[in-house]
Formats: C-alpha cells, sequence, structure tokens
C-alpha cells in the first residue's frame, strides 16, 4: 500500500504525546478519543477514529505517514528557535514589534535569508527602503542573496520608489555607480513595483501576483520591512482591514508566514501594535539601558505565540556577518573581562615581584 508523503510535518507535528503507534487511526495518524471504526484490509485489521478516514483510506487506497494538520517550521534562527522548542505553525502572522536602533532590519533580513536555504521561496516587501538598499542589507551581513535573485527564488515587492518620480527616478539611475547598477539589472526582473502604496487593492494584487509567481503555497516566508511606515499612507481603518485580509489570504489560505515589523514611536498602542489581539505571535526587539551602566543592550523575547509553547524571556543580542543573529549574557561577559583584568594585573604584580632589585645596576 502507498503512503502519502508528509517530510515536511515539521518539529513536534505530532500532537499525540505519549501515544504509541497501535493507539492511532490507520489513516490521518491522530489518537483515538474513541473507540475506533474497523475495516478488514487482506490479512489484517485497519483501525481509524472516524468512519470519514475509513472511507477514505478505503477510496484511495492510501494514508498518510503522520500528523499533518498545521506544519510547524523553525526559524532557523538560534536566539528564536531556543524559546520556540515546538516551532511556530507556518500558518502565523507575527509583529516583530521594535524600538529604534534595535537592528530589527538585520532580523528581518535573517528570516528570509534562513527560509532561503530551507531552498523555499521569500517576498520581501519593503516601504522604508529601495530594492537596492534591501539587497544591500543581505550583503552587509555576509549573505550573497544575489543567485536566489536570479534564479527568481526571491521577489522584492517595491512600496519605495513610487516617491521618485519622473526626474527624479532617471537622476537616480544617473548617480548610480557601476556597482549599483549590477544590483539593479539582477535585482529588477524579481521586482514588483507598487504605483500608489496608498491603494491597498494594488498592494494587496501586487503582492498576490508576487506569491503566484513564485509558487507559495504552504512554503517559503512574507517579509515586511515597516507597517508602521504603510500605517502612515492610509487611513486606520483600511490599514487595520489590510492587515486582517492579507492575514486571512497569506497566513491563513496559503499556509504562508508573514513576519512584519513595527516600530514603536512612543504611542505603543497605535496601529500596528494595537492589533496584538490580531496577532498570532509577537516578538520584542528591545533596546535597554539599564542592564549596563552607559551601555544601550538590545534585547529579544517571545511576547506570545499562538498553537505552541513560547517562552517568553528575555535575551540580549547582537548580529554578527554570516551568524546573524547571536545571543549573549552581557552581565556574565562583563565578569569575565573583570576577572580576566584581575589576572592580568596579577601577572603583571608577580613578574615585576620577580625581577633582582639590582637588575637595573
Amino acid at each position: 500500500m502507498d503512503s502519502r508523503d508528509n517530510s515536511g510535518g515539521g518539529p513536534d507535528s505530532d500532537p499525540g504525546g505519549e501515544s504509541s503507534d497501535a493507539d492511532r487511526c490507520d489513516f490521518c495518524r491522530l489518537p483515538y478519543s474513541t473507540d475506533p471504526v474497523t475495516m478488514e484490509c487482506e490479512d489484517e485489521t485497519r483501525e481509524f477514529c472516524t468512519e470519514a478516514c475509513r472511507d477514505a483510506m478505503a477510496e484511495t487506497d492510501r494514508a498518510f505517514t503522520e500528523y499533518h494538520g498545521f506544519r510547524r517550521i523553525r526559524t532557523g534562527i538560534s536566539g528564536l528557535d531556543k524559546f520556540l522548542p515546538q516551532g511556530f505553525p507556518r500558518n502565523s502572522f507575527v509583529l516583530l514589534a521594535n524600538d529604534e536602533g534595535s537592528r530589527d532590519d538585520a532580523l528581518r533580513a535573517e528570516l528570509v535569508w534562513r527560509a532561503l536555504e530551507r531552498n523555499e521561496p521569500a517576498a520581501f516587501v519593503t516601504f522604508t527602503e529601495p530594492p537596492i538598499s534591501v539587497v544591500e542589507n543581505f550583503l552587509s551581513l555576509d549573505w550573497n542573496v544575489l543567485p536566489y535573485l536570479e534564479s527568481g527564488q526571491l521577489h522584492i515587492v517595491d512600496c519605495f520608489t513610487y516617491r521618485m518620480e519622473g526626474r527624479d527616478r532617471e537622476r537616480m539611475f544617473d548617480r548610480m555607480d557601476e556597482w549599483n547598477r549590477h544590483i539593479y539589472d539582477i535585482t529588477r526582473p524579481v521586482t514588483q513595483t507598487v504605483r500608489d502604496p496608498s491603494d491597498v487593492s494594488e498592494l494587496h494584487n501586487k503582492l498576490d501576483n508576487c506569491l503566484e509567481g513564485l509558487g507559495m503555497s504552504d512554503c517559503g516566508v512574507v517579509v515586511i520591512d515597516s507597517l508602521t511606515e504603510f500605517g502612515t499612507l492610509v487611513q486606520p481603518v483600511r490599514a487595520y482591514n489590510f492587515v486582517k485580509d492579507i492575514r486571512a489570504d497569506i497566513c491563513k489560505g496559503r499556509f504562508v508566514p508573514i513576519f512584519a515589523g513595527g516600530t514603536i514611536t512612543g504611542e505603543e498602542k497605535t496601529f500596528p501594535h494595537d492589533l496584538g489581539y490580531a496577532m498570532d505571535g509577537i516578538v520584542d526587539m528591545q533596546v535597554n539601558p539599564e542592564i549596563v551602566s552607559d551601555t544601550l543592550i538590545k534585547r529579544i523575547r517571545i511576547r506570545k505565540m499562538n498553537g505552541v509553547l513560547a517562552i517568553p524571556e528575555w535575551v540580549a543580542y547582537e548580529f554578527t556577518g554570516g551568524k546573524g543573529l547571536v545571543t549573549f549574557d552581557p552581565i556574565a561577559e562583563m565578569d569575565d573581562a573583570y576577572e580576566e583584568g584581575e589576572r592580568e594585573e596579577t601577572e603583571r604584580d608577580d613578574d615585576r615581584e620577580s625581577v633582582p632589585a639590582d637588575a637595573d645596576t
């Protein structure tokens, strides 16, 4: 008998806990909650949780190899995955709520990069930078996305260059150096340009066209650089409805996660932060001046993630080229530096004491 492949079940995709294979439906792989429905099949008796599963098995002669459900995946970012031991549901809309200076741009770049490494497509929606700058952000972190742009695995939805009309756009091209022209030539074929980002219908259509072109269904990731900037372009009601619509269409309809940035500008209970109830997940990125005197320490935590275990613990981080987000303990590092300084001072004292008193005579 053939088996229906579900190789992408993701971490902890089996919700049955301690149930053994003998206690699971022979079609959907879920554990029984009532007495099983049976069916004789050649020399064995198969057991199912419902008549629907039994009938589906009889009709197709195929079964799922494991529980399918809403697939859980990992971000590939160790500083996040450590606090999401079960991964996160693929059909999630996640808000990256960030302070200014938290380097949320690097986190968004890494989310895309890790998806590309998994051989999944990615769409990057930019409101705050032109496509060339988006690509440069990747390159500054030692992540060469040029092959993914050329192959069409990475697309960009450009909601920025509408600001440069007519002669301004021509001047931008004229001022490009040879390197930026090279990046522009690679990026242009995979860029969807939105003429008027305040027209939410056009924006939604361009994003949908991008996902269709990438074949994004139950795979890939969408990253939006700034819902805060988007909120300055449209009326609040239209902004709220747009977020809810793309959550329904992309996350719940296509099973493609969205990670969207939202900078905290002083009034946290404004768009998009007052939409926390509608978000499937919220990641907080904070710049904290109180942990170490005269130093701003970046911290990150998973405030919430629906459907999975999330550990809401703050952890300090920084970004390094090639590695991305790296976590550390600032207090422990300060203690280590202090102890190292004391050891060096002790060694210098020992060296001075070991020199004979008449060594200079």
